[in-house]
């Protein structure tokens, strides 16, 4: 860490609000960040401490910082906090830094399936076990990565510059369709989109069980998981969000659906379907278990590796109005082998009838 990111001598915060505190000791480490201690002065604007610490060291994000919350990396007058801790004039903070947050992205050779590219954006086929972008823990090997080794400068920049070109996410294991910025233009234009939500994202999944209703709307807030940081809820606080299915056939103990996303909300499919007791194939973070050969066999357990070995959820059509022409553009990514080959064991082995079809590329 360099010294100017201390500034003890009454800087101004992001949002114009100037410090006077006094620092207490510094030590510094190049290798861990610094460790500071230092008391609140009586010119605070923000109280809450993750709001406080920002301002403080606008060089890390809020996020970062209430992660070094959580983790103790920060105490006040001794004793370790909470982000929303509420700060008063002459209380001591203790704080090690972290080290500095990416910095650069490293291009990386990374596959990329292009279903649709233009001058202003391009449509792909998301593989699984590929994070979008660069994320706590997990600074290569993502999609952006690969993005950055291909497109190197003709990606838009958006407002975070470790996501160039990123509109809208899938989550690691979710593979199909996601649309990609090529110009700031076409990024704002395609985000107002989404936010506005002329969108229409349709999704398929294989789910445990099979739903009472064979079509039905699922309105239920989201929100964080307050015990497990990772996870999502519905929970009455959270943000509204509202996800349509159809069961589109039937197995014994099985169900392939199409979902609609009206909001889009982490994780939202796979809460929601975990929610009304129907979670996707092999999410276990949301109660979602693997399926064995010898299971869909009625066979005794056997030593063997799982027909797919990833959260069974495919995004499937993708459709948006392009930001230049303004032309109403549809996309389908193809089913992956995995589930269309889960999905022919099922037909083989649980054959339960089916509702009204849809044909699968």
């Amino acid at each position: 860490m360099s010294e100017e990111l201390i500034q003890p001598e009454g800087p101004e915060d992001l949002n114009g609000e100037t410090f006077d505190e006094e620092i207490l000791a510094h030590e510094g480490d190049e290798r861990v960040g610094e460790h500071l201690r230092f008391r609140v002065g009586h010119n605070i604007k923000f109280r809450r401490l993750d709001r406080y610490l920002r301002g403080r060291f606008s060089q890390f994000s809020r996020s970062r910082l209430q992660q070094l919350i959580r983790e103790q990396g920060v105490n006040v007058n001794n004793r370790p906090a909470k982000p929303s801790h509420c700060l008063s004039p002459g209380d001591e903070i203790d704080i090690i830094l972290p080290p500095r947050e990416l910095r650069e992205l490293t291009p990386e050779d990374i596959p990329i399936d292009v279903i649709y590219e233009d001058d202003d954006l391009l449509v792909l086929n998301k593989q699984a076990n590929l994070l979008v972008h660069p994320a706590r823990g997990y600074k290569n090997g993502t999609l952006v990565n690969g993005l950055v080794y291909r497109y190197a400068d003709h990606l838009s920049t958006g407002r975070n510059p470790f996501r160039p070109g990123i509109v809208h996410r899938l989550d690691r294991n979710t593979t199909g369709a996601l649309v990609v910025a090529k110009t700031d233009q076409a990024h704002w234009k395609l985000s107002r989109q989404f936010a506005d939500r002329t969108t229409q994202k349709t999704y398929l999944a294989v789910v445990h069980g099979t739903p009472e209703l064979a079509s039905d709307r699922i309105n239920a807030p989201i929100g964080m998981n307050p015990r497990h940081r990772e996870q999502c809820m519905v929970r009455d606080d959270g943000k509204e969000s509202v996800t349509c299915y159809e069961v589109i056939e039937c197995f014994r103990g099985y169900s392939l659906v199409e979902l609609d996303l009206k909001t889009g909300r982490t994780h939202q499919i796979r809460v929601h379907m975990a929610y009304i007791k129907h979670p996707v194939v092999a999410d276990d973070m949301y109660g979602g278990k693997p399926v064995y050969l010898w299971q869909l066999k009625d066979l005794p357990a056997a030593t063997e590796e799982p027909v797919i070995a990833r959260v069974c959820l495919h995004a499937w059509k993708l459709s948006f109005t392009h930001p230049i022409s303004g032309q109403r553009m549809d996309f389908e990514a193809p089913v992956p082998r995995d589930i269309s080959n889960f999905l022919d064991l099922l037909r083989i082995h649980r054959p339960a009838g089916s509702r009204p079809n849809l044909r699968l590329a």
